[in-house]
C-alpha cells in the first residue's frame, strides 16, 4: 500500500502476546485512517458498555496516510478507546514527531488489549517490538519519564508518549503526552493507558514508505507550501500560534472570563500571545514537516519559578490559566501549564474543574474548609497552583475534582450543577460560545463530548455575506452572532474535520486555512496512494466517520437530549461588558433542526435515518445498533 506503514500491530498486555497483520486496503480507502480507521476498530471490537478502566477496553493509535510525508503539518495522530470520562467515545490528536517515526516503524495502527500485571511500556523498533518492565518509570512525570527512557534506549531520538502521575492515580482527564508537551489530552486517553499498566509507548523507526506518484506528490506540496508562504495568516501564526486568539477572543466579548460570567477580560492583553513574544520567547519550533512554526520556546525569567523553561503553550491551556480563572500574572500561568504538562492533564477539563470551584466558592457552595484552606478567590494563582498539585495525585478536595466538573457537581449537589459547563461529560473549551454561535453548535453536537475540534467553523468570523450565499445559500452563515444556517456550516467542517484527523494532518493548515477542497484533498491522495477518488468521495469519507461515531455514541445511550450545553449559554445573555457581543445567548434549539435535516437525522431522536447510513455504506452498523 502506498502511503501506508502497511501494518497493524496488536498487543495484548494480559499475556504479553504480540502480533501483526497487514493494513487492510479496502477498510483503509473507506476511512483512510488515524481517526476513521479507529473508530471503525472500535466498532467492529469493543462491546457496548465497555467500562473505560477495565481490561476490555482497546487503546487504539492510529495515523493516517499523510503522517510521516512532506505534508506540511502531516504529522497528527489519534488515539482512541471508550472514554474513563464521559463514557462514551474516547478520541484525542496530537501532533510532533511520534506519529511519523510510528508510520517509519512500519505501523499504522497500534491495538493495546488487555492489563499487565505491573507497569510495562511498548518498545517499537522497526519490527523489533517488546514489552518492557516499567516499574522504574511509575511514579515519574511525563518529562522525567520521557528522560529516563531516553537514556536507557541510548538513543535520543527515540519517540515517546507517555503518562504521568495523574493517569496513574486514576484522574478521569489524563492524557497521553507525545514529545513532552505534544498532548492527546481530552477525555482520558492517558487514563486508559495507566489502567493498563502501561506507562509509555516507545517508538524508532528508520524504514521508509513510497507515495504512488513521488513527481506529483512534490508538486502539490511545492503547491501548498507557496499558500501558505502567501497566506493572510501565515505571520501571526508563526509567531504567536493560537494564542493569538486570546487578544481576537477578547475584542469580540468571547473570553470565558471567571467562568464565563462575563466575555472580556481586564488584563488581556498582559497574558496575551504577544506578551509571551515580548517576554519569554526563545524561538520557534514546527512539528514534523510542518512551514507554520507555530509552538516556541520559551524561558521564564521569574525568581518565583526558578529555571523555568517550556514548549508553547497553546490558546486552551493560557486561556484557562488566566481569563477562566480571573489570574492576570502570565509567569504563573506558564508555571500552570508547565505543570499540567508534566503531570499529564487535559487543561481544558483541569481549569475548568478549578473554575467551577471557585464560583462555587463566590456563590457560597464551597467553603474554605471544603476546599483544604485554600482561599479559591477569582484570580488566586497560588490557590491555582496548588490544585494543581492536588488534582495530580487526587489529594483533599481535589478527589473530588479528578474525576471532572460533571461527576465533581454531582457528588458536591448544592444547586452547583447548573454551573458545571460541559457536554456529554467534556467540559467546554476556552471561547463564549453566546459570541460564536456555530461552534457553540459544533459543541453540542460533537461525538466525544463538548469540544471544538471535532469542526472548527471558522466560517461564522468571515463577515462576507456574498461568500455565505456562494458555500451555503444563506448570508447569516458568515456573522458569528447569527444562527440561521449554522447547520449547514457545522456539517461541513465537521466533515473537514473528520478528513484531516484520518489523514493525519493539522487542522491549523486544513481547516483553518482552508489550503485544500474536496478535489485538492482528492488529488493529494490520488498523488500519494493510488486512490483514484472525486472531491465528492473524499466528502463521504468525512461523512461515513460522522455517522459511525454516531452510530457509536448512540449504541452508549446518546440521543437528541444530550446535544445540548449549560443553561449558562442557552438562556443568560452575555452581560454588560462583553463587548460588541452583550446580550447575547446560543440559539441552540432551531441550530439543531437544521443540523440534523441537513445531515440526514431523524429531528425527534437525532439518530442517523436508514436511508443516509445505507447511501454511506454502514446498513450492517445501523442494523447492529437498533438491535
Amino acid at each position: 500500500m502506498y502511503s501506508h506503514g502497511g501494518t497493524i500491530l496488536r498487543v495484548n498486555l494480559t499475556d504479553g502476546t504480540i502480533d501483526s497483520q497487514p493494513t487492510e486496503e479496502g477498510l483503509a480507502r473507506e476511512y483512510l485512517g488515524g481517526r476513521g480507521l479507529n473508530i471503525k476498530r472500535l466498532w467492529d471490537e469493543l462491546p457496548a458498555h465497555t467500562d473505560g478502566l477495565s481490561p476490555e477496553n482497546i487503546l487504539v493509535f492510529g495515523a493516517g496516510p499523510l503522517v510521516g510525508t512532506t505534508f506540511p503539518g502531516g504529522a497528527r495522530f489519534n488515539v482512541s478507546a471508550m472514554s474513563p470520562q464521559t463514557g462514551i467515545l474516547g478520541d484525542s490528536n496530537a501532533g510532533g514527531f511520534w506519529g511519523p517515526e510510528l508510520k517509519f516503524s512500519g505501523y499504522d495502527q497500534v491495538i493495546i488489549q488487555g492489563r499487565a500485571e505491573h507497569p510495562v511500556y511498548l518498545w517499537i523498533r522497526d519490527d523489533a517490538v517488546e514489552l518492557r518492565d516499567a516499574r522504574t518509570l511509575w511514579g515519574k512525570d511525563v518529562w522525567e519519564a520521557t528522560a529516563a527512557l531516553h537514556e536507557e534506549l541510548g538513543d535520543p531520538d527515540v519517540q515517546v508518549a507517555a503518562v504521568g502521575q495523574a493517569a496513574e492515580n486514576g484522574v478521569r482527564f489524563a492524557g497521553i503526552f507525545a514529545n513532552l508537551v505534544r498532548a492527546a489530552a481530552r477525555t482520558g486517553m492517558g487514563t486508559v493507558m495507566a489502567a493498563k499498566n502501561l506507562k509509555a509507548v516507545a517508538v524508532r523507526g528508520t524504514g521508509s514508505f513510497p507515495v504512488a506518484d513521488m513527481d506529483r506528490f512534490g508538486a502539490i506540496i511545492d503547491r501548498l507550501d507557496a499558500l501558505i508562504y502567501g497566506h493572510p495568516e501565515y505571520e501571526i501564526r508563526y509567531r504567536l500560534g493560537t494564542t493569538k486568539l486570546i487578544r481576537a477572543l477578547d475584542s469580540i466579548g468571547g473570553l470565558p472570563t471567571r467562568h464565563f460570567q462575563r466575555g472580556r477580560f481586564e488584563q488581556a492583553a498582559a497574558v496575551s500571545g504577544e506578551a509571551i513574544e515580548d517576554l519569554y520567547k526563545v524561538k520557534s519550533k514546527a512539528c514534523f514537516a510542518c512551514t507554520i512554526p507555530c509552538s516556541r520556546f520559551l524561558r521564564v525569567d521569574d525568581a518565583r519559578f526558578p529555571d523555568l523553561q517550556l514548549e508553547g503553550p497553546e490558546f486552551e491551556p493560557l486561556a484557562g490559566f488566566t481569563a477562566r480563572v480571573g489570574n492576570d500574572d502570565l509567569a504563573l500561568a506558564l508555571k500552570c501549564v508547565d505543570l499540567a504538562n508534566r503531570y499529564g492533564m487535559d487543561a481544558i477539563t483541569l481549569s475548568e474543574v478549578i473554575s467551577w470551584a471557585m464560583e462555587c466558592r463566590q456563590r457560597g457552595l464551597l467553603s474554605i474548609q471544603e476546599a483544604d484552606g485554600l482561599d479559591l478567590a477569582w484570580g488566586n494563582g497560588r490557590a491555582v497552583l496548588s490544585l494543581i498539585h492536588k488534582v495530580a495525585h487526587r489529594e483533599g478536595i481535589s478527589d473530588l475534582l479528578a474525576d471532572g466538573v460533571k461527576a465533581a457537581a454531582e457528588r458536591l449537589g448544592r444547586g452547583s450543577e447548573e454551573f458545571a459547563l460541559h457536554g456529554k461529560g467534556l467540559e467546554l473549551f476556552q471561547a463564549d460560545v453566546r459570541s460564536i454561535k456555530a461552534y457553540g453548535l459544533g459543541n453540542a453536537v460533537s461525538s466525544r463530548g463538548a469540544d471544538h475540534l471535532r469542526s472548527e467553523p471558522w466560517f461564522e468570523f468571515s463577515n462576507d455575506a456574498e461568500e455565505g450565499i456562494r458555500r451555503y445559500g444563506i448570508p447569516e452563515t458568515a456573522f458569528r452572532l447569527e444562527y440561521k444556517g449554522k447547520g449547514l456550516v457545522v456539517k461541513h467542517f465537521e466533515e473537514m474535520a473528520a478528513i484531516s484527523d484520518a489523514i493525519g494532518v493539522c487542522k491549523n493548515t486544513y481547516n483553518n486555512m482552508e489550503i485544500l477542497d474536496w478535489e485538492g484533498t482528492a488529488e493529494l491522495l490520488l498523488a500519494a496512494t493510488g486512490w483514484d477518488m472525486s472531491g465528492a468521495e473524499v466528502r463521504r469519507v468525512g461523512e461515513r466517520i460522522v455517522n459511525l461515531e454516531r452510530l457509536f455514541i448512540a449504541r452508549e445511550g446518546i440521543t437528541r437530549g444530550d446535544d445540548t450545553l449549560p443553561r449558562r449559554f442557552l438562556s443568560e445573555p452575555l452581560p454588560e461588558g462583553s463587548g460588541p457581543s452583550t446580550g447575547s445567548i446560543l440559539e441552540l434549539e432551531p441550530m439543531l433542526d437544521e443540523y440534523y435535516q441537513a445531515r440526514g437525522w431523524d429531528m425527534e431522536t437525532g439518530l442517523p435515518l436508514a436511508d443516509k447510513l445505507a447511501e454511506l455504506g454502514l446498513a450492517e452498523e445501523a442494523a447492529e445498533c437498533m438491535n
